[in-house]
């Protein structure tokens, strides 16, 4: 079994198509002069090497890829602890590097407890963040905590539009940070025009975790009585809600573009990316974008390099 396989194997959510996307988005940033260009915005130069403790997610594919790159190629050292749900990849890519750089060895540390570093990068669940920020809180650190993504629709979009923001929406199933699981629509959008135009995600519902969350949804709203526009693997609800459950877009309407941006502004802490259509919305990415993430695209808008450079 290759390694892809296995570690689809070991966590269902990981389907191979998926783990071969992550990886191919990966080999978009690792080019000679897009790493030359982001270094040379940092000076690491002289600067004795810190060992940053790392505590990864595990939600999607290599999640925790660009964090760890940040620190070897600022010459600090690695000290991961990988999640369970995403170890296979992470320690077979971090294998790959040294490969490559021989080294690289002495700058990764995979490790159970991390307790003796020098600074801490630890992403998690809201919950788990106050944990870490308080065993973390004497060293400096990045602690990140849940975040969503929405899309903004002013009801120009056409069919091709639809199925790019439905990439934003259902790649990885959903699970990231950079997902979209929230549409705001201009007062008077019909959603049965959005739905329809999704059919090409059709083959979501024949992955059995996805099925069941989508089945189990269904049956709350029925006997609730919660009205929703389902399609056959999509529910599409009416919710003032940012953090749609798996198989699940909330969608809420707005009354004009300055309302909607008071609001955004306001719960800016929630969200990770505003998708919309060629990115007309202010601030916004265009859709199909939210899953593919620059070199600069930092998690929580928190610059991971100018941390380190900190250090």
């Amino acid at each position: 079994m290759n390694w892809v396989a296995y570690a689809s194997a070991q966590n269902k959510w990981f389907t191979e198509s998926s783990i071969r996307q992550a990886i191919a988005n990966i080999r978009k940033l690792l080019i000679k002069d897009l790493l030359t260009d982001w270094c040379a915005s940092y000076n690491f130069v002289g600067k004795t090497p810190m060992r940053v403790g790392m505590v990864l997610a595990g939600n999607i594919p290599l999640v925790g890829f660009h964090d760890i790159l940040s620190v070897l190629i600022s010459g600090n050292i690695a000290v991961i602890k990988v999640s369970s749900q995403d170890a296979v990849l992470i320690q077979k890519v971090l294998g790959l590097l040294i490969e490559a750089e021989p080294k690289m060895s002495v700058q990764i540390e995979i490790a159970e407890k991390i307790t003796l570093a020098d600074a801490y990068i630890a992403t998690g669940s809201d919950n788990t963040a106050r944990y870490f920020e308080y065993y973390f809180s004497k060293k400096p650190n990045i602690i990140r905590k849940n975040r969503t993504s929405v899309a903004v629709l002013n009801g120009n979009e056409q069919e091709q539009d639809i199925h790019m923001l439905g990439e934003d929406m259902f790649t990885y199933f959903g699970l990231g940070c950079r997902n979209v699981s929230k549409l705001f629509l201009p007062v008077g959008f019909d959603p049965v025009n959005l739905i329809k135009h999704l059919e090409k995600y059709s083959y979501l519902i024949d992955h059995t975790k996805y099925g069941n969350n989508y089945e189990y949804n269904r049956a709350i709203y029925l006997l609730k009585g919660m009205p929703y526009f389902d399609n056959g693997f999509i529910l599409l609800k009416e919710d003032e809600g940012l953090v749609s459950p798996i198989s699940v877009i909330f969608y809420s309407f707005y009354n004009n573009k300055t309302e909607l941006q008071n609001y955004l502004q306001e719960n800016k802490e929630k969200i990770q990316v505003v998708a919309s259509m060629d990115g007309w919305f202010e601030g916004s990415l265009p859709f199909g974008a939210a899953q593919k993430p620059s070199l600069t695209d930092y998690a929580d808008n928190v610059d991971t390099m100018a941390f380190l450079e900190r250090l």
